[in-house]
């Protein structure tokens, strides 16, 4: 089959399917977790949030080397296939383990018990991403009160504040709509653990399947609230406000210094050793080519 380059395409959905290079074919039923069955590709699933990195950094790798034997003389004369999918964190790991996909993308720290999934493969660190506590920027909460403490936050995401007026009573007395990813997966464990800390999440909080949705709804709506992942606030700083928590703004210096405390990694996981194929892309993740897109997308890449 001869290499031809598609678009990359994000379906908001469970399970997404990005086809990159070098196969034809249509993106998957959105209940349909099965990737193409091509011996000669590369398949990487998981979060929402690594997956238009990933994909970015396919589509630069496959228009500038074409064929595997570009990259490296000792691989043979074959179309570089990669495929990325989402499905969320736990997913990710889940199906890198069962062999599902040859990587697995998780946006949070490890268990002791997931590290050890791992121990005989690959844990690969491409990035840092923080969860800004994002309002529409048409709020006037941005302005009035653009710094909540945590017990704020606490009692906004468990339902007991519902009006912005009860946080500030120069607010208008409307009602909060909570916006969560869906409960169980990276993004809410980093979010329960640096501030809920086990308070339940209000049962009225809608839960968005995506970061990507989730982004979109706190732009569709004046008075929604959620944690949405910092590169996605800073590709849409007009659109979304970050607020300060308990002082501390999500900044790239506060992020670093590890004072603003809801942060988690962008991780590639596998629990075999990469083969040939597999090494090189994960080289060029890992190389000033692959962590410029990192930051590109509004995430802090790994020092080299």
């Amino acid at each position: 089959m001869k290499a031809k380059r598609l678009l990359s395409i994000i379906l908001i959905a469970a399970v997404s399917l990005f086809l990159i290079s070098g196969c034809a074919g249509t993106p998957q039923d959105a209940g349909d977790n099965s990737v193409p069955d091509q011996k000669t590709s590369i398949k990487i699933g998981g979060s929402s949030t690594m997956a238009p990195i990933l994909a970015k950094c396919a589509d630069n790798f496959t228009d500038e080397f074409k064929t595997w034997d570009k990259v490296d003389a000792s691989l043979p004369e074959e179309p570089i296939v990669i495929f990325v999918s989402t499905g969320g964190s736990g997913f990710g790991l889940k199906s890198a383990v069962d062999g599902t996909f040859d990587f697995g993308m998780a946006t949070k720290d490890l268990k002791d018990e997931e590290k050890a999934q791992f121990a005989d493969g690959v844990i690969v660190q491409l990035g840092s991403d923080v969860l800004d506590i994002g309002v529409n920027s048409a709020n006037p909460v941005a302005q009035v009160k653009p710094n909540l403490t945590t017990e704020e936050l606490v009692a906004i995401f468990s339902g007991e504040v519902k009006k912005w007026n009860e946080l500030d009573p120069s607010l208008p007395a409307r009602d909060i709509v909570v916006a969560v990813r869906d409960l169980g997966g990276g993004a809410s464990e980093v979010f329960d653990k640096a501030v809920m800390k086990g308070t339940p999440i209000s049962p009225e909080a809608l839960q968005i399947p995506s970061m990507g949705a989730l982004a979109g709804k706190i732009m569709d709506n004046t008075d929604a609230i959620g944690y949405v992942s910092s590169g996605l606030v800073n590709q849409n700083p007009d659109k979304i406000t970050a607020l300060s928590v308990d002082g501390v703004a999500p900044t790239t210096e506060n992020i670093l210094s590890g004072e603003y405390k809801i942060g988690r990694p962008l991780l590639m996981v596998s629990p075999n050793k990469p083969d040939g194929k597999e090494k090189v892309f994960l080289d060029y993740l890992q190389s000033e080519k692959g962590l410029k897109v990192v930051e590109d997308m509004g995430y802090i890449p790994v020092s080299k």
